[in-house]
């Protein structure tokens, strides 16, 4: 008897590739990422060329290699973040400047700095 699982790649930023892959019963996330090695990639590379890249997680948390994978599990394959969120908001928000970005966009008249 065979296990089911969805397999979602995010390929691209807001590109997902999805596939159901069946493996033997008590397969780990290492047996899943070995079955997926040759899988063809939208740029034409094989899945293994680049699987360092991704991060595996199932349903949204984090999976190593020797987690056990279970019957209509979604084993997910995203990319690392490139820049941490907080940075980024604070770089966007030197960009912009206080007097542009976010409460203090709009202020009313006569009102103190920051309000």
């Amino acid at each position: 008897m065979s296990l089911e699982i969805d397999v979602c790649i995010g390929w691209a930023p807001r590109e997902v590739l999805e596939m159901k892959l069946a493996l033997p019963q008590a397969s780990t996330v290492a047996d899943a990422l070995a079955a997926l090695a040759a899988w063809p990639l939208p740029d034409g590379r094989a899945f293994g060329a680049v699987a360092n890249d991704f991060r595996p997680s199932i349903w949204g948390k984090p999976a190593t290699g020797r987690t056990l994978l279970k019957a209509g599990d979604r084993l997910e394959l995203v990319r690392g973040l490139r820049v941490d969120p907080k940075v980024a908001r604070r770089e966007r928000f030197a960009q912009q400047g206080s007097r542009s970005a976010g409460l203090f966009s709009k202020k009313r008249p006569h009102a103190k700095p920051g309000y």
